[in-house]
């Protein structure tokens, strides 16, 4: 791991290929276009870049140096990006953190990180400050739009100050810019450490697969604390192209679209839950969209959502991006002109890394086996901050274990199975959770569905259903859904119990937290 980093002549400094040295020439060739847009107000290159300086000195002068990490636990703003970029002109290392987790959690990352300065904003202080009675470590609480008091300092103000600059510095590529934690869907949340070098090789990975170019208007929805959403923006940095972020809150499909049009966005990502939302809005068709390219990803997507963006979006090219944080994320792309062709699959794996699909003894299995996919290349995490031996068991046999079991048919193309820590062996029988959920999203009653495996005295395990219907006043039981079961799934597979809630729990990337389920629901052991 780099251990520091250099004063170093200016043109040295300037052949680093990061996104501070990005946006440093796109404030210098295009200064007063447009890099982010938020609530009508444009923040150009040469604001994005001098800001972002403006609040390294005011760090630098509170002690944050190279290898500091520094928390922020905020909304999406432009503010959050000007932190981000501003931590990483020291050689510091941003934690991006999800908002909706509660002190305890948050205060576990803080301790896990050894952060030693917060980001945070006005609506979100009350959980910093509960956050810092926990970490005394913590000596800087920065609040964008609020005012400084006598523990905080507002994000203008610091940017205001007077005093002395930071020493700009040589920061080598495969220094680390983001700890990036992962969801915790099950157990604590590991933070996986993503290098300048990765999240350049991310933005590579952008620009081909959505077909990206110096024009493009990308709209951000997803939180920027997740790499779906800072990843997301990775290919603006490096063409100096305009994004749109999105303000945070319940997502309304109708406010979405009136974004996409009023911007006439020509790129935008969202996840499954989402998009059916979309799709299902009553005006969808008779917008006025410069969409080129419509993506998705982080969450499985069943057949009848792909189906109706196909519909919907008829002009636009339909992109599936699948991969995951430790891989900065995108591992898979499927390309457009194959999405109806190869409905179900998330594509093959991008050029510039390698991929293999192996069984537990790391021997290739045939195409149309089901297998773990494992990754080596360039997107790859350094590995998981201050867990060495989780690193070293994602790393087995010298490959990333992705946890992800999936097949691979004769032309290359991938499809998800499950997660491999969600199969169910039921009576000697693997049973994948995706595949039944994907039969149950079929059903005309259902808008969602998780599968989860639930103890049994003689099997082992039985699969249960547990289902969120489109009309909240309608009914389904097990026995309504058995005929529709039996002509599409064999029985071993199919659910030995239905339960119905008014919808499933979600963490912020849009994944069901399927542990959350087993805990809340606490299910019986069947005799």
């Amino acid at each position: 791991m780099t251990t520091g980093a250099t004063a170093l002549d200016e043109p040295m400094r300037s052949r680093r290929n990061h996104w501070n040295n990005q946006i440093a020439v796109h404030a210098r060739m295009r200064p007063d276009k447009a890099a982010l847009r938020f609530r009508g107000v444009e923040t150009t290159w040469r604001q994005l870049h001098e800001r972002s300086l403006r609040f390294a000195d005011g760090l630098a002068r509170r002690g944050v140096g190279f290898g500091d990490r520094v928390l922020i636990l905020a909304l999406n703003y432009p503010e959050y990006l000007e932190a981000v970029f501003g931590i990483n002109a020291l050689g510091a290392i941003a934690v991006p953190v999800n908002f909706r987790l509660t002190p305890p959690e948050v205060g576990y990352i803080v301790q896990d990180s050894g952060a030693k300065a917060v980001v945070t904003d006005a609506m979100l202080v009350p959980l910093a400050t509960a956050v810092r009675q926990q970490a005394p470590q913590i000596q800087t609480c920065v609040v964008i739009g609020g005012e400084s008091g006598e523990d905080v300092i507002g994000f203008d103000d610091l940017l205001a100050e007077e005093g002395q600059a930071h020493t700009p510095l040589d920061i080598p590529e495969d220094t680390p810019s983001l700890i990036m934690y992962t969801s915790g869907t099950t157990g604590s949340p590991k933070g996986a450490v993503l290098t300048h070098a990765n999240m350049n090789s991310q933005s590579l990975t952008c620009i081909r697969a959505l077909v990206l170019d110096q024009e493009s208007v990308g709209l951000c929805s997803s939180p920027l604390f997740h790499i779906a959403g800072i990843g997301s923006l990775a290919p603006a940095f490096q063409l100096g192209s305009t994004t749109v972020l999105h303000p945070l809150g319940a997502f309304d499909a109708g406010e979405f679209l009136d974004a996409l049009e009023r911007e006439q966005a020509t790129s935008v990502f969202c996840v499954p839950a989402q998009w059916q939302l979309i799709c299902d809005h009553p005006t969808v068709r008779a917008r006025k969209l410069a969409l080129k390219t419509v993506s998705w990803g982080a969450a499985p997507a069943s057949d009848t959502v792909l189906r109706a963006m196909s519909e919907c979006f008829p002009d636009a090219v339909n992109v599936a991006v699948f991969g995951q944080t430790e891989m900065s994320p995108i591992t898979c792309v499927l390309e457009g002109k194959d999405a109806i062709r190869k409905l179900g699959s998330v594509g093959k794996p991008i050029p510039t890394i390698e991929a293999r699909v192996v069984d537990d003894e790391m021997n290739d299995v045939a195409p149309g086996v089901i297998g773990e996919i494992v990754y080596r290349g360039p997107t790859l995490m350094r590995g998981y901050w201050n867990k060495p031996q989780e690193t070293a068991a994602a790393f087995a046999g010298g490959w990333f274990h992705s946890g992800d079991l999936v097949r691979v048919d004769d032309e290359g193309f991938v499809f998800v199975v499950d997660r491999k820590k969600d199969m169910i062996i039921s009576g000697g029988e693997n049973i994948y959770c995706a595949e039944v959920e994907n039969v149950l999203f079929a059903h005309p009653k259902v808008r969602e569905a998780a599968v989860i495996g639930r103890p049994h005295e003689k099997w082992g395990e039985v699969p249960v259903a547990v289902l969120a219907l489109h009309n909240p006043d309608d009914e389904l039981t097990l026995a309504e859904l058995t005929p529709f079961l039996n002509e599409n799934l064999a029985r071993y597979k199919q659910p030995k119990d239905i339960l119905i809630v008014a919808e499933l729990p979600r963490n912020a990337s849009g994944k069901v937290v399927k542990g959350q389920l087993r805990t809340d629901l606490e299910p019986k052991t069947e005799a």
